[in-house]
């Protein structure tokens, strides 16, 4: 509680809320929705934190808590909430919301323990051994962290591609190629409902899997763009090692865990929106199905719980996010079409996609494929512009460049928009009615 209380005991955090307390009292007097230059307010502030997550990345859960904070604030002062006025209404509001956000945080702090179980299997250990020892190997490392993406978060996927890129390629890993494990950790988690934050939303929200899978269709041509340059100029710059890792074993153990705990969450997933579809959103089921996996794990291997805390930190972060475009008027924002995906697409290269994903689904409306592919993938443009990216930055500072990244990286541009157009050449854009479960309340409250 009192790491919370901190968050707001800050300079920059009394300069923020100051600047919109004292701008907010001229907006007070419209009879309509306050606006400043033709645009709602509402999307002012949520533009206004999401350029301050952008800026500020050592303070992310610090930005995100005050940015909720100050749209609750204007809401309740100013405008009220589609459910209605006052406490009464941010009540009801997030009523309705409560089961996404507790779906959200169970998966995101449990897919953190289950990437950490992956990453004790010594699976990408041993991998490495069966690479080709030229420009080929460093592809097809791109590839398998595609794979990867596609079962455990992307950013975990990104983290054990570099890692894995550090002792391949003697601690000498070209920013270009950083940049495309970054876009291989997104492209293959765009096309899976386990395997990038945004897509799980849709999931969540009752938007088929099959449906994302269309996604891939773009990532698999994106990867061939990026990943045949990229890995042909990390084998120039530092060649492949051979033989690492030659005596290291796989942990079946945890191998099955991994499993048991993806079964959980899709086979719950499936039951629930079979059997009982019209009580999918009344509990968290999902969260707490794999919560319930990990914990009959304990007996046979241990998660790191020593990981909760950090993870758990993080997933407040998104959920601030996810919390402030749910209160965003969405029927203000531009009509849903593939024109607007692929604007979002390089948008979410600058801003974080999970916020442009629940704006998106509040809307609905788009072919949740391409969706996600843009918003998935888009991200890679930017060091910044996804998690993966920004984790991976850890471990290697010299990314932190946005010039060094778009000129070493070019070609991760070039392939989003490539993706983009394959996809929409082989299948189209077929989008859905706002029928989701987001959608749905968002009428009903309108």
């Amino acid at each position: 509680m009192r790491s919370i209380v901190r968050l707001f005991a800050t300079p920059l955090t009394h300069a923020w809320l100051g600047l919109i307390l004292v701008a907010l009292p001229s907006l007070a007097q419209a009879a309509e929705m306050p606006r400043v230059a033709g645009i709602p307010v509402d999307f002012i502030l949520f533009g206004a934190t999401l350029v301050s997550v952008a800026l500020f990345h050592d303070h992310t859960l610090r930005v995100g808590l005050t940015g909720l904070s100050a749209i609750v604030l204007y809401k309740l002062v100013f405008t009220g909430f589609k459910t209605g006025p006052g406490l009464s209404g941010l009540l009801a509001h997030f009523g309705h919301e409560w089961v996404t956000l507790a779906n959200l945080l169970c998966l995101l702090v449990g897919f953190a323990l289950l990437a950490r179980h992956f990453e004790k299997t010594h699976i990408s250990v041993i991998l490495p051994r069966y690479l080709p020892h030229d420009w080929k190997g460093g592809l097809a490392l791109l590839a398998l962290v595609f794979v990867l993406s596609s079962f455990l978060d992307n950013i975990a996927a990104a983290l054990i591609g570099g890692a894995m890129a550090h002792s391949l390629f003697r601690a000498k890993v070209h920013i270009g190629y950083l940049a495309a494990i970054v876009a291989a950790s997104n492209a293959g988690g765009a096309g899976s409902v386990v395997g990038d934050t945004t897509t799980t939303m849709m999931w969540i929200d009752g938007i088929s899997p099959v449906t994302v899978l269309d996604a891939y269709v773009a990532s698999f041509a994106a990867l061939l763009v990026f990943g045949i340059p990229a890995a042909r100029k990390q084998q120039a710059y530092s060649p492949i090692l051979k033989g690492a890792h030659a005596h290291t074993h796989v942990d079946r153990t945890r191998v099955a865990i991994v499993i048991a705990i993806l079964i959980a969450a899709i086979g719950t997933n499936v039951t629930i929106n079979s059997v009982i579809p019209e009580h999918a959103d009344a509990f968290p089921f999902i969260g707490v199905a794999v919560w319930v996996a990990l914990l009959a794990s304990v007996r046979f291997r241990r998660p790191d719980w020593e990981l909760t805390p950090e993870a758990a930190k993080g997933a407040i972060f998104l959920l601030s996010l996810v919390s402030c475009a749910s209160m965003m008027p969405v029927e203000e924002l531009p009509a849903a079409s593939w024109q607007t995906a692929l604007a979002l697409g390089f948008v979410s290269s600058f801003f974080d996609n999970i916020p442009l994903t629940a704006l998106a689904l509040k809307q609905g409306g788009y072919d949740w494929g391409v969706l996600a592919y843009a918003v998935g993938f888009g991200g890679s443009m930017m060091w910044f512009g996804s998690s993966a990216g920004v984790a991976l930055s850890n471990l290697f500072p010299e990314v932190r460049s946005v010039g060094r990244w778009v000129k070493e990286g070019w070609y991760v541009v070039v392939a989003y928009c490539v993706g983009f157009a394959v996809l929409l050449a082989v299948l189209g854009w077929h989008p859905e009615a706002p029928h989701t479960r987001s959608a749905a309340a968002a009428t009903v409250q309108h």
